[in-house]
């Protein structure tokens, strides 16, 4: 049955699931629990392998008729009000209560299994989805939609973190924590602000240039914050957050018309080909001052992204030999790396942002397919590879082993050298190859990040990081951004606060690691996202352009034949 906890669903079991036909003689499966929403009705779980039906019954002759779709949702489901007709046991069910005339609700899954429904979710799980949740939908600006790069020290904006908040509020609504229409209002609030925002070369009073936007904007203003770049990376980290609310958004009313075409006014505008000043690689950045920045995007990173947006543009798309550029210097870091053989990035965001929002299992392209794995499968890699060097535990950290890991970039406490360890306030902490820096400060969004790749081990590591840690590192909006049991001095502080005989917390929350805390969690849950984004056709002509093929890519290059 399901129950609610802090208003997140959490399945327990089925009160029945079966094979079925339905009325055309194609095979079906039905499972069928308790609405906690509408507990008066039940939720069925409705597959089958191509369009739908008008009637499904069970072997022991318990039919589904009268189906009527009422919504189309995006996520590859129909929702059909029913009612549940027996016509062989004379109007019992197997447990003998009269059924016949009842409503249901159905879902109707065209090509997906029944088990890509709520996996189970433990209550601290739910409890920390729906707080990291309201990080976003309670720290964004309501005047402007932008959200604060960090939260509670007053911050500028971070455009890569209203990315990931416009992926927050669909995942608000299919949880019940705020409605969809107050969900449409926050996202029209934002995608209005940013397309109407000033965009320019000059040094100062606009928020971008050529449609991209700078790393960090002014919270109120929306106007470049100090001297940043404007950044290709983190605009297609924004894109994506606005391309899953055009495909989530997809009903016919006047609102959700304007989200999806605002996206497709933002998308449209961002000039990738100016960004290629040494085609086909795709610069760093560029600023008003100085022009562009001397670096661009080379190997395996959490830019990924970037490029496949780049390949979908529908306007200034980039060649398909930019996605050749960007893999040539892969075989550099494909190694082995404590106990797994991957393509190598030291911190775990590398192998999780783009994730948040492409569904990589059994999709590969070339490089992939010549090393026998997908992404996904690369990033289940990196996972395990960072346990074992927290149970190696190289540096002699306090608390590192199989239960306590997870580095990646975030928060320290200071920079600083103590006892021949070098301690930094903010880095990219990471693990194998000369690039890899570690000062044994832990980031939870490290493991919660990876929970898709790897629930095994990263589940009971969050569990474990709660029960132990919780008191200290847990509040308001879930895990702070990072603690570090090591470090126990009493010494100036850039963030956070030295508790003694504990070592030292963070006092904030920081955007772009509360993004990929929420949004995979929620993939592993229902894989929301992921099958929301599989629609996106910008997404699916980004990936082909790219070389991917195979999984979900044929099932959609099937469907349009």
């Amino acid at each position: 049955m399901r129950t609610a906890r802090n208003g997140f669903q959490i399945l327990f079991s089925a009160v029945f699931i079966s094979q079925a036909l339905a009325d055309d003689g194609r095979s079906c499966t039905v499972s069928v629990a308790p609405d906690a929403r509408m507990p008066s009705r039940v939720q069925a779980v409705f597959k089958t392998p191509g369009s739908a039906v008008t009637s499904c019954r069970d072997p022991q002759g318990v039919s589904f008729s009268e189906l009527s779709p009422v919504v189309s949702d995006p996520v590859g489901v129909s929702r059909f009000t029913a009612r549940r007709i027996d016509d062989s046991t004379a109007g019992a069910d197997r447990d003998g209560r009269r059924h016949a005339g009842t409503e249901f609700v159905l879902l109707a899954e065209h090509g997906c299994p029944a088990a890509t429904s709520d996996r189970p979710f433990d209550s601290v799980l739910a409890d920390l989805h729906e707080r990291t949740f309201r990080f976003f939908w309670e720290t964004a600006n309501p005047n402007n939609g932008l959200v604060p790069d960090r939260y509670p020290t007053p911050s500028f904006a971070s455009i890569a973190a209203v990315g990931y908040a416009l992926t927050a509020y669909p995942v608000g609504v299919e949880h019940a924590y705020i409605t969809r229409e107050a969900a449409r209002e926050r996202v029209l609030t934002t995608l209005r602000f940013l397309y109407a925002a000033p965009q320019g070369p000059q040094t100062r009073g606009t928020a971008g240039y050529k449609g991209f936007f700078y790393h960090f904007l002014d919270l109120n203003t929306g106007e470049r914050f100090g001297n940043v770049e404007l950044s290709p990376a983190d605009t297609a980290l924004f894109l994506a957050g606005a391309l899953f609310c055009q495909s989530y958004f997809n009903r016919k009313n006047t609102e959700e018309v304007e989200i999806r075409a605002l996206v497709n006014a933002l998308y449209s505008r961002v000039d990738w080909r100016w960004m290629q000043p040494r085609a086909p690689a795709i610069v760093v950045g560029w600023k008003p001052e100085s022009g562009f920045i001397a670096d661009d995007y080379h190997g395996y990173s959490e830019v990924t992204i970037m490029y496949l947006l780049a390949l979908g543009s529908p306007s200034f798309a980039v060649g398909p030999e930019a996605w050749g550029e960007w893999t040539s210097t892969y075989e550099r870091t494909w190694g082995h790396y404590f106990g797994q053989t991957y393509l190598h990035f030291p911190p775990l965001f590398g192998h999780q942002f783009t994730h948040v929002w492409v569904d990589f299992r059994n999709i590969q392209d070339d490089y992939m397919r010549a090393h026998g794995i997908d992404y996904f499968e690369n990033s289940r890699r990196a996972t395990y590879a960072q346990r074992a060097y927290a149970i190696d535990n190289p540096l002699g950290c306090k608390d590192y082993g199989e239960s306590v890991w997870g580095i990646t970039a975030s928060d320290g406490p200071a920079n600083v050298t103590v006892q021949q360890r070098v301690y930094r306030s903010y880095a990219a902490r990471g693990i194998g190859g000369a690039s890899a820096y570690d000062d044994c400060t832990l980031a939870p969004t490290a493991v919660a990040g990876s929970i898709p790749f790897a629930p095994e081990i990263t589940i009971p590591t969050l569990l474990q990081m709660h029960r132990r840690y919780g008191q200290r590192i847990y509040s308001r909006y879930g895990f702070l951004d990072s603690f570090n049991p090591s470090f126990d001095y009493d010494l100036p502080l850039r963030h956070g606060r030295r508790i003694p005989g504990f070592g030292w917390v963070d006092n904030d929350y920081l955007g772009v690691d509360q993004g990929p805390i929420l949004a995979m969690l929620e993939n592993y849950h229902t894989e929301l996202i992921w099958r929301v984004m599989r629609k996106n056709p910008y997404l699916r002509r980004g990936l082909e352009r790219a070389g991917f093929s195979g999984g979900w890519l044929a099932d959609a290059q099937r469907d349009k034949q």
